[in-house]
């Protein structure tokens, strides 16, 4: 049960304009987007359309990447990384929906470079909350949030994409 409805919207419109904003800084030149499944590709395909991005997007599934792959169990919800074949020189946009303690998002950067070396990643979170781990952080983001223990960010998606605040089991 949602505790705080958040609008998606707004952070949709920050996290346009502060990718827009990095575009132009770092000379971003015919960036790929790139979404980390399920929720972070939700987002992308928002600022993929938003953005007016014409190649394809690139969906990436770090399943087999996380550091805690033999503890999520024997049946994953693994889906397909589509990426092009070459990375090589690319700049790219890496966009996820939450970015916490950072693990997601080096299982992300191993399998980006596993496909090759790019140019450069900006990365775009739709909401960044307390709770870092390791040192990565995004360049740009919708929000950023303190969450007390026992709460967590939930998306929902991908039609209507929604956000909202939602209290864990351990929390009652």
């Amino acid at each position: 049960m949602p505790l705080q409805d958040l609008n998606i919207n707004t952070l949709l419109d920050h996290m346009e304009a502060a990718i827009r904003q990095q575009i132009v800084q770092r000379k971003l030149i015919n960036p790929l987007l790139i979404g980390i499944h399920s929720g972070g590709a939700w987002v992308a395909e928002q600022m993929h359309r938003r953005l007016g991005v014409t190649e394809a997007l690139g969906l990436l599934d770090i399943t087999f990447y996380r550091d805690d792959f033999s503890q999520i169990g024997m049946h994953p919800k693994v889906k397909p990384s589509q990426l092009p074949p070459q990375l090589e020189g690319r700049d790219i946009i890496l966009i996820d929906d939450v970015f916490y303690t950072g693990r997601t998002i080096r299982a992300a950067l191993n399998e980006i470079f596993d496909y090759g070396r790019p140019n450069q990643v900006v990365l775009a979170v739709l909401i960044e909350r307390d709770g870092r781990q390791i040192p990565l952080q995004p360049d740009c983001c919708g929000a950023r949030m303190a969450l007390p223990d026992g709460q967590r960010i939930k998306i929902t998606g991908p039609e209507p994409l929604g956000v909202y605040i939602q209290t864990t089991a351990c929390a009652a």
